[in-house]
């Protein structure tokens, strides 16, 4: 672990992410519910309508942008022509796209990068190149090497590039600190996604892979390894949920199994089984209760007492489940007692009322719409789904389906939108938007 400097942090000084409306601090928003109390977006626009400003954004990446007062960041991968030594180079570079879609090996050196843009014009402001290496797994085709999004409490940024490293910026992309936590291995080279989460003065950074898979609690002043604690869990792709619950601290991580482990020590709290394969929905959580979901090879979704201790599959501690329903890449959304979610990629949508898990909307087809990635966003009485042909619909907050508009930006969509004040941030495959009410 390379220490560049800590002087920035006295001892006891805890971190903390700012709620207020006008920042988006981390991927899925404050309290990671990916919903804003605040926030008025749009509901209208399109390739020449209420665009703010585009930009075009280097390389490639699925990182959703996060947004703290006047300033947008977003992690990309930019791909060189710098290829390694020949007696360096990787095997297997030739191999042809498998039937998991899985693409050859990298062949050339990429720089992984984090991006600041002003949030008025779109200027980029900087750009901070934190390593340059040649990724050791090809990842699958709608995968990218920046599909982790960065995280903020005001101060500095912490950014996962997984394998090529753990880094904390200052707000002007000054280098604070990086950790090294190995090699993933992932399932199928699927590629890594996994964002980190920040809770005061402590990074979580989950590593599920088919080596050992364990979850590491950093130092966030000086990235320091507080502790590690091993999992028995193939490759996940899910951010963790960290949630303060009567008088302890949860970090709630979805798999296979969903497990619960206590910030300060690391120690498992209670565990919960019954999901599907390949885990990527982030927990969210409300009133003592948190809901974790699948849906690959089967769907699940599950509410679960954060008073659970031990293992509790199959225990009162499971306030419900269903199996009809559940999302494979996007994560759920969470505003006023509602659970808003997508079944597997498809645009079906049901809405689940998140006290009792009864159906008050029951896999509805939303039309227009293909293969979702992106995870919904609510606003204002609004909810907002993006499908990867550059489709955003929005519906009406209500127990009713209402299309309130179909929009279209003519470009795949797989970065979640992030919404703050009258603006909405959607980050395509080549640029990144502000959509804002043009007067």
């Amino acid at each position: 672990m390379i220490q560049v400097r800590i002087s920035w942090m006295l001892l006891g000084i805890a971190l903390a992410v700012d709620a207020s409306g006008e920042n988006w601090p981390q991927w899925r928003g404050e309290g990671n519910r990916g919903s804003s109390p605040t926030a008025d977006p749009p509901v209208h626009w399109g390739v020449d309508q209420n665009i703010r400003w585009r930009v075009e954004v280097p390389g490639k990446g699925s990182s959703t942008p996060i947004i703290w007062r006047d300033s947008v960041y977003v992690l990309t991968a930019i791909a060189t022509e710098r290829r390694p030594p020949a007696g360096d180079a990787l095997e297997d570079t030739s191999v042809a796209t498998n039937r998991f879609g899985t693409g050859p090996k990298p062949d050339r050196f990429y720089q992984f990068a984090v991006l600041s843009y002003d949030r008025r014009s779109g200027k980029e402001r900087w750009r901070r190149v934190v390593t340059e290496e040649v990724p050791h797994e090809a990842g699958h085709l709608t995968n990218t090497f920046a599909s982790s999004s960065p995280v903020t409490d005001g101060r500095y940024l912490f950014v996962s590039f997984g394998s090529r490293g753990i880094y904390c910026l200052d707000l002007e992309g000054n280098p604070v600190w990086q950790q090294n936590l190995g090699r993933m291995e992932t399932r199928r080279d699927f590629g890594e996604a996994a964002s980190p989460a920040l809770h005061k003065n402590r990074l979580v950074v989950p590593w599920d892979h088919e080596g050992q898979s364990f979850l590491a609690a950093l130092d966030a002043a000086t990235g320091e390894v507080i502790w590690k604690t091993e999992r028995d869990e193939p490759t996940t792709w899910a951010t963790p949920l960290i949630v303060e619950h009567a008088g302890k601290t949860q970090v709630i991580t979805n798999g296979i199994t969903v497990r619960s482990y206590d910030l300060e020590t690391g120690k498992l709290i209670w565990s919960c089984g019954g999901q599907a394969f390949n885990p990527i929905p982030c927990p969210i959580s409300r009133d003592g209760t948190v809901f974790c979901m699948t849906g690959y090879r089967g769907n699940a979704v599950y509410a679960i007492s954060l008073d659970a201790v031990g293992d509790v599959t199959d225990s009162e501690h499971v306030v419900w489940s269903r199996n009809d329903t559940g999302p494979y890449v996007s994560s759920a959304a969470l505003d006023g007692g509602r659970i808003y979610l997508t079944k597997s990629r498809t645009s079906i949508l049901s809405v689940l009322d998140a006290a009792t898990g009864r159906a008050i909307i029951d896999q509805h087809r939303l039309s227009g719409m293909n293969t979702l990635y992106a995870s919904p966003v609510v606003a204002a009485g609004r909810v907002y789904f993006s499908s990867r042909d550059g489709t955003t619909v929005v519906l009406a907050a209500k127990d009713e389906v209402e299309v309130l508009a179909t929009n279209e930006l003519q470009e795949t969509i797989d970065a979640s939108p992030a919404v703050v004040d009258r603006q909405m941030f959607i980050r395509g495959e080549k640029h990144l938007f502000c959509i804002e009410e043009q007067d």
